[in-house]
């Protein structure tokens, strides 16, 4: 009895093995490869952003396939362009995952190109690793956030600003769109925690140019600080505003959640000197992986002064942990991938990464950087080790209650 039982096991097993395999040959293209798409804007307003995130996926790519591939497998990495526009990412993505039958998908930098790509990703129950720092408020099992939430850039800094900083008096500035307007949310909770204030919080379109107005009303409102939630093109503007009205970053600092090296780079380093921003990630890590890192992405763009920052390394990064995934359980369908990837740690150029099994965001260590002239952060502060991701944290959600997790969103904690 004990022999068919066994036997009956094995059998089941082996049934197990063959219909994983042929889901698997589904994604295992000719000559062993693994076909992937990476999917960033190569032109429009946000390429100068993008364009740096498609090369720290590729560059990732090209190294697993120079070591032997992902369990012998090659990846095939079809690139395409989002144009900066919604409905491109949508289109590109429909493509990808339809006619070339990708496995995965990277790609994406802004929420809305995110919000995009997501009906197709869900519907079609592929897999899309989205590499940039966002407001949360997502609960899918079909993709896997390599960037950071709001508690991971927030819960650090704000007690940084009041208790270390001796700053009161926020003035809260953002873009008009939703990223923005989540962080402000977390933020004024934590303002109030740490017995400060909020004095303004106040909003212009993105892209937009002509800062004048809401630096004068920063200047009458009081504020000793100024909590930036500003992206894009606008940044520049900002900053040089801030510069020409004669404000100091002494007196009264910007410290951002946006300004990485690739924007100070833009808008140049005098600037932004003196300003702040609170990121898992800056190229001004000092670890010896961090330096190879940076001296390897340099040679693969030929270009010595090429920076790095948050979003892109994120990038890199995720494609790591993708592969480690497969590594682990040999399957290649997006949710064999899904599946696997749950747990999975990576020492990354930022530090230790792990996948939460709960939620598919990943755990980061928290650092505060002050930008010097020479366009680089000098880090101020810094976690001592990697922090949860808390998607909801505007809403409540903390370690010992998840909103997030494996069963799914529970929105009557909402």
């Amino acid at each position: 009895m004990k022999l068919v039982k066994n036997l009956m096991r094995d059998l089941k097993t082996a049934a197990l093995v063959a219909s994983v395999s042929i889901m698997s040959s589904n994604y295992v293209h000719a000559d062993e490869e693994i076909k992937v798409g990476v999917l960033f804007s190569q032109t429009g307003g946000l390429s100068i952003v993008e364009k740096s995130l498609a090369s720290a996926t590729m560059m990732a790519i090209e190294e697993i396939n120079e070591a032997g591939g992902v369990n012998g497998m090659i990846i095939k990495p079809i690139l395409e362009d989002g144009a900066s526009d919604p409905k491109t990412f949508n289109e590109k993505v429909s493509k990808l995952v339809i006619r070339d039958r990708v496995a995965t998908v990277f790609g994406g930098y802004t929420s809305a190109s995110r919000k995009a790509m997501l009906p197709v990703i869900e519907r079609r129950k592929n897999l899309l690793f989205y590499p940039t720092f966002y407001e949360g408020f997502e609960c899918s099992k079909n993709v896997v956030y390599t960037g950071s939430v709001p508690n991971q850039q927030l819960n650090n800094y704000i007690p940084y600003l009041v208790n270390t900083l001796g700053k009161k008096k926020f003035f809260i500035v953002g873009s008009n769109y939703v990223f923005p307007k989540e962080m402000a949310k977390v933020a004024k909770k934590l303002i109030e925690e740490n017995g400060a204030e909020w004095v303004g919080d106040d909003y212009l379109e993105l892209g937009h140019s002509e800062w004048g107005s809401m630096v004068r009303k920063i200047k009458d409102s009081g504020a000793d600080i100024v909590l930036s939630n500003v992206v894009g093109d606008s940044i520049i503007a900002f900053y040089r505003e801030f510069a020409n009205q004669g404000i100091s970053q002494a007196d009264i600092p910007i410290a951002s959640t946006v300004t990485s090296e690739i924007e100070v780079a833009a808008l140049g380093g005098r600037f932004a000197a003196g300003s702040y921003t609170s990121f898992p990630y800056f190229q001004a890590i000092d670890t010896a992986e961090n330096k190879a890192f940076i001296e390897r992405y340099q040679a693969y763009t030929k270009d010595a002064n090429a920076v790095t920052h948050h979003a892109m390394e994120s990038a890199y990064s995720g494609v790591y942990l993708w592969a480690a995934a497969i590594e682990k359980s040999g399957d290649v369908t997006p949710e064999g991938i899904r599946d696997a990837v749950k747990g999975v740690s990576q020492e990354t150029p930022s530090g230790l990464m792990t996948v939460s099994r709960d939620n598919l965001h990943t755990s980061m260590t928290p650092r505060i950087a002050q930008w010097q002239e020479d366009g680089q952060g000098l880090i101020v502060d810094e976690y001592d080790s990697p922090v949860l991701p808390l998607p909801y944290s505007a809403y409540g959600e903390t370690a010992e209650s998840l909103y997030c997790s494996e069963s799914g969103l529970d929105s009557s904690k909402l």
